[in-house]
Parts: structure tokens; C-alpha cells; sequence
């Protein structure tokens, strides 16, 4: 219940500093009316904001509040400091988005599998190709893996939706972590097919190759996500501790 809680209010800031509700160089309502808003301790609204100021959408001035540092941008963003699905991303940039589910299969991990996902041998998972549009333009390839002893009901018609929406609201499990390694690489024909990429106008793409785990510690996804160049940015917030040299 406790993190149920925690989620929704992340969640309702979340949405309301996105929407222009809470505008950018605004403060934040104070801990003691959003405790009263919520109807929940200190300590749950400071965690939800503490998690808004790893994602950039506010920062903590000392003697004034908590400050909106979020900003809309033009250019479709995903941001490598939080876990956020397709559907989210493309909601939170107000874009017409829609997911094709190229294959959908059940595999055994084998040895070489293994490797690459992170998944034990002989892990059963389901494997799937998902082509993601924005705006009606194929725009990622998602090769994704998801253990099936996890989410054993899991269909094609969830994976054309939102598969995060069906595990946290439907399986209410907590995702909680994400390891991710970005690289650039050729593209590849497969990428040529399905991201209607030209090679005399580009030779690469962008892959991010994501493992992913829920509140238990397990690792529930492996996905590798090949992005067209010239349609999104990556962005991160950093925050400096102490001095250098």
C-alpha cells in the first residue's frame, strides 16, 4: 500500500508540472499542504520529491522551496536517468504514437542468449519485436525479452499497448531498476526494413540494451532499443557533489 501510495503521487506531480499546471520557475505546493493534499506522512511526499529532482523536473533551493526546473521540448526526449515506457514518453512530449508487434514468440535461453540478456539458461521468455511510431513514423526497432514466470498471461495485444502499464497496474509489481549500456553501431537490414532507413543518408543508429528488475531483485526484461539518429535525444540531469580539483 505504502508504495502504491508513493507511486500515485509521484505520478500526480509528475503529470500536473507536464501538463503546465505547476509551471516551469513556479514553486511547488509546501510539504505541509501537500501532505494535507495527499493525506500522507512527510516522508512519502519528500521521497516523490526527491525522485523529481533525479529526473530533472525540480531542484530544492534552501529558504525558498522546491522550484519547477521541467521544460517541454520540441524534439521527442528520452531520458536515460529514469525508467519510463515508450507509451509515457511519447505521452509526456504530446506526441500521436502507436506500437506494431512484428513477433511475439516463446523461447527457451540458450548459452548465447544468456550472454547477451543477462538470463539464466533454460529461463523461458517471451521474445518480441515491436516497431514503435511517432507521429506515424517508425522511429524505434524494441527487441525485448520478458520472463514468462513473472507474467505468465502476458498476450501480443498487451505488447501492442503498454506492457509496463499491464505489470504495474494490472500485476501491481514495482519496477524499480534499470542497468543500461548505449552504444552507436551499423545499422543493420533488418533496422533498413522496418525504420525505413536510407544508408546514404545514415550508416548508424543509437542502441540503448536495458535490464531490467522489480522490487524482488529479479530481473524481469532485457531489452535492446535501436533508435533512428535523427529523431531523438538522450538527456540526463547531473548533479555535482563537493569540490574537484
Amino acid at each position: 500500500m505504502a508504495v502504491a501510495r508513493y507511486n500515485d503521487i509521484l505520478k500526480d506531480l509528475k503529470q500536473k508540472i507536464e501538463s503546465g499546471e505547476y509551471p516551469y520557475r513556479s514553486l511547488l505546493p509546501s510539504e505541509n499542504t501537500l501532505t494535507g493534499i495527499f493525506k500522507c506522512s512527510r516522508n512519502t511526499v519528500r521521497r516523490a520529491i526527491s525522485i523529481l529532482v533525479k529526473m530533472g523536473y525540480v531542484q530544492s533551493i534552501h529558504g525558498k522551496g522546491v522550484i519547477i526546473i521541467y521544460q517541454p521540448r520540441k524534439q521527442a526526449v528520452f531520458t536515460i536517468g529514469q525508467i519510463e515506457s515508450f507509451q509515457e514518453s511519447a505521452c509526456k512530449n504530446a506526441l500521436d504514437s502507436r506500437t506494431e508487434v512484428i513477433r511475439f514468440d516463446e523461447l527457451t535461453v540458450d548459452q548465447k542468449m544468456s550472454a547477451k540478456s543477462g538470463f539464466a539458461v533454460g529461463s523461458v521468455v517471451f521474445y518480441i519485436l515491436r516497431v514503435r511510431y511517432v507521429n506515424n513514423k517508425a522511429v524505434i526497432l524494441d527487441v525485448n525479452m520478458f520472463l514468462k514466470s513473472v507474467m505468465p498471461e502476458l498476450t501480443r495485444e498487451i505488447a501492442s499497448r503498454s506492457i509496463y502499464d499491464y505489470l504495474e497496474n494490472e500485476l501491481h509489481m514495482s519496477i524499480v531498476t534499470s542497468k543500461r549500456r548505449f552504444t552507436v553501431e551499423h545499422i543493420t537490414e533488418i533496422d533498413e526494413k522496418y525504420l525505413n532507413l536510407d544508408v546514404n543518408d545514415f550508416n548508424c543508429l543509437a542502441v540503448v540494451a536495458s535490464q531490467t528488475y522489480n522490487s524482488d531483485g529479479v530481473q524481469f526484461e532485457y531489452t535492446c532499443s535501436r533508435h533512428r539518429p535523427d529523431y531523438f535525444s538522450f538527456e540526463e540531469t547531473a548533479t555535482r557533489h563537493g569540490g574537484g580539483i
